[in-house]
């Protein structure tokens, strides 16, 4: 009857897909059978590729539920790279996001998630360039490593080995890295420093996860030879859900939230190809699996368990689960009695869970507070309760980090709550909340991970965590939960969060980007939050040697935890032109606390705190600017807001709905952000008011758009169009077309040199055909390739200047890039050069 079911904590999301991704599940007796079945297949396959989103949630989901196979996700990176639709982090900030997100998006296709150490420096058009950022050995240790902890019977690859050049290069290099690890990771002699935690392994086959995209077009893919591919029917139906294995996967996928994948569920036959690429060839292509035991006789001792988990399944009562626990108490202990090292630990960890499950047992320990600070000590409230006829008496309860245990002796009797209260000591030693891969300095292309266990962890390590151990029909469980604080929201109900241990102090310096243009003093802002109560001590902003800050300490005092005090110092620039860094550090008796904290909270995806040092960028130049006021179009998330305000500008953030001939006649220039066109539907039915605005006398710059998904064609008063090429080599020549042209010379003097410390990408999404009312201004090219001329163009249009860019000044301003500061300065400044004498327009 139940043939195709879902996977453990699936239909839980799919009742309540808006609440916190930390609140418990409470299994259903169709979800129970399901991983009772799967207790009974031992097989597994690992998918990897390059990013989040890059991982096909059709095969992936068809894998874990219809399969019942153990399905691992390798994402080489945490997608930092990439760009943000619902926020304005990037960066290091924007891999926590979607890190996040692959974790979610396991939850519902029932996957696991792992990572490497490498770090997504953004697009690469080639597998060299990429190895070379990314330290090869070191990635290629990490897969290795993930094969070796998973024991992968099957890998498939997203993306084909063999075609260097024609995707991104992160997404090649991920294929080659892992056809490469297919056969090392057998070899002890390969990064044997690993074989302390794991044991050489070889995969039984691997395959790549082909499909028309590959091969151009959909009519090239159906004329290919399929010789060497295996079709897998993935369209199935689970009738215990009402859903398809298409309609799971989008939901999965459409835990990409911030990079704009939500995708609609579809229904009917599909099919998968996959292409041997190694190991044992299959003979009739119906099974990933054939020719490997599945069954528990691949683990010494393990028949008895399989013929066991057969008859509990057989006898499962759908309406009283509970009725299965003797046996899977009985399941439970002879998996912990066996000698193996992998297959039966996970079984038992699963079976623990299932017994909880059929028992419909509710453990929680709460903090009062969703922070606190290593040292201190918590009062937790404990829920226990049994809903079912099971005997059940929980015995004691351990709190870690400190490993104290209490004992309690409670029998838990059917529907009877227990609540009490127990104290947390964390250890003055407990280390704060943040990830992991975050806590040391890495390299352009990789994260620092000193720990080799840690390695491919995915989430953050929390080490505030409560044991409950169970007697259950003569066996002690310990069923692990990590400390929650929870509170009840008005519009959403109950919401968790997990808590968070942090400094004693945090500060946080008001402008990531502080620029002195001239020799006056500026006053810098810095925030000092208490993360405890009674917060006394004193504040200094660190600058270097040749800047000056006055006073040269403040003293704070803060009564409660979580409130904050705002202080100023008054900081001096040197004469010449010089960068640097100011350190804001707060002293708490003789210790230092130099973090920020910032916090990361959409409904999605659970609560985050990241901590980086808190500093600023300090600039001393002498760039200028003209012009007042400017009206911000927002897109897809930027900060280019604040940066425009360092440039001595008043900005108004627009509303689309707000874009009148009347609202926009005080403002001397509009721009609009990242990806406006591809992501505010109503820009649309405004830009006649926006070129009207520009043919009055006045400045329009868009900066870049994708080239797919634009709403509307019209994107500038002449024809335009977008293209994908793009400039990934950061340090890439640029040359001028137009050196006497305003923009590269009024009020700043524009050189090569104010290219140099671009990050990331100097630019993306050229447009690659233009009117000829266009005058393109740069032009450069990654190694290898053709020059690309469509980064900036500037047009007139009426009275006015309508420009175009594809330039990343979303990356650079808010990195402190004084070129970027200066060019887009210029950019704002184009219509004052229409009076400006000529003498000052010339280089």
């Amino acid at each position: 009857m139940f043939k195709k079911l879902v996977p453990l904590f699936t239909c839980f999301l799919f009742c309540a897909p808006t609440l916190r991704a930390q609140q418990p599940a409470k299994l259903n007796s169709v979800e129970i059978y399901n991983q009772i079945e799967k207790l009974n297949f031992l097989g597994s396959v690992l998918y990897i590729a390059a990013h989040p989103d890059d991982e096909n949630t059709r095969l992936i989901s068809y894998l874990a539920n219809d399969q019942k196979a153990r399905t691992g996700y390798l994402s080489l990176t945490r997608g930092d790279g990439g760009q943000n639709l619902i926020g304005t982090q990037l960066r290091e900030l924007l891999g926590v996001i979607r890190t996040q997100e692959l974790i979610e998006a396991r939850k519902i296709d029932g996957g696991e998630q792992f990572f490497s150490r490498a770090n997504d420096f953004g697009f690469s058009k080639n597998p060299t360039e990429t190895l070379a950022i990314w330290d090869k050995e070191q990635v290629l240790a990490d897969v290795i490593w993930a094969i070796r902890k998973f024991q992968p019977d099957v890998i498939v690859n997203r993306f084909d080995h063999r075609s260097p050049g024609t995707t991104h290069g992160h997404h090649t290099a991920s294929a080659m890295l892992s056809v490469e690890s297919f056969k090392e990771a057998a070899n002890p002699n390969r990064f044997p420093e690993q074989l302390k935690w794991v044991q050489p392994w070889q995969t039984k086959r691997q395959f790549f996860n082909t499909s028309w995209w590959f091969y151009g077009t959909i009519e090239k893919f159906n004329a290919a030879d399929k010789t060497n591919l295996i079709a897998l029917q993935t369209g199935v139906y689970f009738t215990g859900i009402g859903k398809s294995n298409q309609e799971i996967a989008a939901l999965s996928r459409s835990r990409h939230q911030s990079q704009g994948f939500g995708s609609t569920g579809a229904r009917g036959e599909e099919t998968e190809y996959l292409e041997f690429i190694n190991g044992t060839p299959l003979q009739d292509k119906k099974s990933l699996f054939e020719g490997i035991d599945t069954s528990w006789n691949r683990v010494k001792g393990g028949k008895p368990i399989g013929e066991l988990l057969t008859a509990i399944a057989k006898d499962f009562d759908h309406k009283n689960p509970a009725a299965s626990i003797p046996a899977l108490t009985k399941a439970y202990s002879m998996m912990t009695a066996l000698g193996d090292k992998q297959w039966a630990p996970l079984k038992a960890a699963a079976v623990k869970e299932l017994i909880a499950a059929c028992a419909g047992l509710y453990l929680e320990a709460v903090s009062p507070a969703q922070e606190t600070t290593p040292g201190s000590v918590l009062k937790l409230k404990m829920e226990a309760i049994n809903r079912s006829n099971a005997t059940l008496l929980l015995q004691s309860v351990t709190t870690q980090p400190e490993q104290n245990t209490t004992t309690i002796e409670k029998d838990l009797k059917n529907n009877v709550l227990q609540n009490f209260s127990i104290d947390l000591k964390l250890p003055e030693t407990t280390n704060y909340t943040f990830p992991y891969w975050l806590n040391e300095n890495g390299t352009v292309g990789m994260y620092a991970v000193n720990k080799q266990e840690n390695i491919g962890i995915p989430d953050i390590i929390r080490e505030a965590k409560v044991i409950f151990n169970l007697q259950v029909n003569g066996v002690t469980l310990p069923f692990e939960r990590t400390v929650v604080y929870k509170y009840n929201d008005d519009v959403k109900g109950e919401i968790y969060n997990y808590l968070d241990v942090v400094p004693d102090v945090t500060t946080s310096i008001t402008d990531k980007v502080v620029l002195f243009r001239d020799n006056k003093s500026k006053y810098i802002g810095v925030k000092i939050k208490a993360g405890k109560d009674a917060v006394k001590g004193t504040l200094a902003l660190e600058v270097p040697n040749t800047w000056k800050v006055t006073p040269t300490t403040i003293p704070f005092e803060i009564a409660k935890k979580g409130s904050e005090q705002l202080v100023f110092f008054e900081v001096t620039a040197p004469q010449n032109a010089t960068e640097g860094f100011a350190k804001s550090v707060a002293t708490v008796n003789g210790k230092r606390f130099d973090k920020e904290q910032i916090i990361i909270n959409f409904d999605h995806i659970t609560k985050q705190q990241v901590l980086q040092t808190a500093q600023t960028k300090i600039i001393k130049t002498d760039l200028k600017s003209f012009g007042e006021k400017i009206a911000y179009i927002m897109g897809a998330g930027d900060e280019v807001p604040n940066s425009l305000s360092q440039l001595g500008y008043s900005v108004t953030i627009l509303k689309p709905d707000a874009i009148t001939p009347e609202s926009l006649e005080s403002f001397d220039a509009v721009i609009t952000g990242v990806r406006a066109y591809n992501t505010v539907n109503e820009l649309k039915n405004k830009q006649k008011i926006l070129f009207d605005f520009v043919k009055s006398g006045k400045t329009m710059i868009v900066q870049y758009n994708t080239s797919s998904d634009l709403v509307t064609d019209e994107l500038a008063p002449y024809p335009i169009k977008l293209s994908r090429d793009r400039v990934t080599e950061e340090d890439a020549e640029v040359r001028f077309l137009t050196p006497n042209h305003p923009v590269l010379n009024f009020p700043n003097k524009i050189t090569v040199a104010d290219f140099k410390g671009w990050k990331q990408e100097q630019g993306l999404y050229y447009p690659s055909t233009f009117d000829k009312a266009f005058t393109p201004i740069i032009s450069s090219n990654d190694q290898g390739e053709s020059p690309k001329n469509g980064a900036l163009l500037v047009a007139p249009y009426g009275k006015g200047h309508y420009i175009y860019t594809g330039l990343s000044f979303f990356r650079e301003l808010p990195e402190g890039v004084t070129g970027a500061y200066k060019l887009l300065a210029n950019m704002i400044s184009i219509q004052q050069t229409i009076t400006v004498p000529e003498q000052k327009i010339k280089p």
